[in-house]
C-alpha cells in the first residue's frame, strides 16, 4: 500500500484533568450559608408584600408614575404656562367640593388641610371612597412626583359626592355655603349636571346656582366644569352651575392645545326651547369662558398610584389653581382685602377673556373653545398692566 492510500493514524490526545479543589474552610462555608439564607429571606418577604399589595388593590403597584404620565404632566404645565416655583398660591384659601381626599397618597405627604367637612357620611377624618376628589386635589396641591398648580394654597375639602360619584344639588349648595363660611377665596367645582326642567322651582330647595351666586356677590371666585357631553350627546349648553352668569365655566383642551371633543358647548344666543329658557350672554360671560387641560390629564389615584383622566373636571382645577396664583400676585383681589365684591369677579373674567389664547383663526368667543386656552403668565401680567 503506497503513501496515498495509507490510513491516517489520529494523534494521541491526553486529557487535562482539573486540579482537585481545596476544601472550603468551615468558617467561610458558614458565612456563605448565612448570606444566602438572609438574601433568600428578604426576597421572600418583599415578594410576599408585593403580592399582598397587588391582591388588596386589584392590580400591580406602581412605585412611580409612568414616563408617559410624567411627560404629559410637564407638557400640560408648559401648555398653560404654570409659573412653577415662582408662585405657589401661598396665602390663598381654595375649597374643593368633590368626593373627598385620600391623604395617605405619597404625593400628599406634606399636605395638611385647612378644613374638612363630610356632607355625606359626617365622618371627622378625611377620606375618599370614590377617587375623583383625590384626583382633583392632586392637580391643585400634589407635591411629589406630580407638582400641583398651586401647591402652597390653604386647602379646604368638602365631601358632597358619595361613593358612586353622585350627589344632590342641595348638598352641593350646602358645601358651597360651608366653603364661604370657612374663608374660601376660590371654590372649585369639578362637577355639574344638566340644568333642571325649569331654572327654578317655586318653594324648592336652595340650589348650587343660588349658593354660587351668593358666594360671588361677596367676591368669592367660583369655577365649575362645563360638562362632558360634547359631540352627538351634547344637550346644547354647559352644565349647571357653570351656566350661571358670573361662574367661570371651563371646557377641556388636548395636549396639542385643541378642543377636547368630549367638552360641552355653550349656548350663548339664547333660546326658548328646549327648557330651561336661556337668555343671550354677552362678554365676558359667554360660556365656556376658557379651556384648560382635559384629555389624558395625569392625576393621583386613591389607591396610592397614578393615572390619566379625561374630562372638564381636571380643566376646572387648572383654572382654580391659576386664580390662586393670580390672587397671590395681586392680594387686593381677595374678598377679605377688598370691598369690590362681584366687581372684582367681573374684572378677573375680563382679564381671562383678554389673556386666554384663541385657536388659530378664531375671532371672538367660540361656543366650544371659549375665549381661548388658559395662559397663567398672561393672566397675571394682564392683571398688573
Amino acid at each position: 500500500m503506497d503513501d496515498s492510500t495509507a490510513a491516517e493514524v489520529p494523534p494521541l490526545v491526553i486529557p487535562v484533568l482539573p486540579e482537585p479543589s481545596k476544601p472550603t474552610p468551615p468558617d467561610d462555608m458558614r458565612a456563605t450559608k448565612i448570606l444566602v439564607s438572609v438574601t433568600l429571606g428578604v426576597t421572600l418577604i418583599l415578594a410576599a408584600g408585593y403580592l399582598a399589595a397587588v391582591v388588596l388593590t386589584d392590580g400591580a403597584i406602581l412605585l412611580r408614575p409612568s414616563e408617559v404620565a410624567m411627560e404629559r404632566h410637564a407638557g400640560y404645565h408648559e401648555l398653560v404656562a404654570v409659573t412653577g416655583e415662582e408662585r405657589t398660591g401661598e396665602g390663598v384659601v381654595v375649597c374643593i367640593v368633590d368626593s373627598g381626599i385620600a391623604l395617605d397618597h405619597s404625593d400628599f405627604e406634606s399636605v395638611e388641610l385647612a378644613g374638612w367637612k363630610d356632607f355625606v357620611n359626617n365622618r371627622a377624618t378625611p377620606y375618599d371612597d370614590h377617587g375623583h376628589g383625590t384626583s382633583m386635589a392632586g392637580i391643585m396641591v400634589a407635591n411629589g412626583w406630580f407638582k400641583g398648580v398651586a401647591r402652597g394654597v390653604d386647602l379646604l375639602v368638602a365631601k358632597a359626592l358619595g361613593s358612586d360619584g353622585s350627589g344632590s344639588d342641595e348638598v352641593v349648595a350646602q358645601a358651597i355655603d360651608w366653603c364661604v363660611a370657612n374663608g374660601a377665596h376660590i371654590i372649585s367645582l369639578s362637577l355639574g349636571g344638566a340644568p333642571g326642567v325649569l331654572p327654578f322651582t317655586i318653594g324648592g330647595s336652595r340650589t348650587s346656582g343660588d349658593a354660587a351666586n351668593d358666594a360671588i356677590s361677596l367676591g368669592v371666585y367660583v369655577v365649575a366644569a362645563a360638562g362632558n357631553d360634547g359631540g352627538a350627546d351634547d344637550d346644547g349648553d354647559v352644565a349647571s352651575p357653570s351656566s350661571e352668569r358670573r361662574v367661570i365655566s371651563v371646557g377641556g383642551a388636548t395636549l396639542a392645545g385643541d378642543h377636547w371633543s368630549g367638552s360641552s358647548r355653550g349656548d350663548n344666543n339664547g333660546r326658548l326651547i328646549p327648557l330651561p329658557v336661556l337668555l343671550p350672554r354677552g362678554d365676558p360671560h359667554q360660556k365656556p369662558e376658557l379651556v384648560a387641560p382635559g384629555q389624558g390629564v395625569p392625576v393621583l389615584l386613591k389607591d396610592g398610584s397614578w393615572g390619566l383622566a379625561d374630562g372638564t373636571s381636571s380643566a376646572t382645577v387648572y383654572v382654580s389653581g391659576a386664580l390662586a396664583l393670580l390672587l397671590e400676585a395681586k392680594p387686593s383681589l381677595k374678598f377679605d382685602q377688598s370691598d369690590g365684591g362681584s366687581d372684582n369677579v367681573d374684572s378677573v373674567k375680563q382679564w381671562i377673556m383678554e389673556s386666554s389664547v384663541p385657536q388659530e383663526g378664531q375671532s371672538g368667543h367660540d361656543d366650544q373653545y371659549g375665549y381661548g386656552l388658559l395662559n397663567v403668565k398672561q393672566l397675571i401680567a394682564r392683571s398688573q398692566a
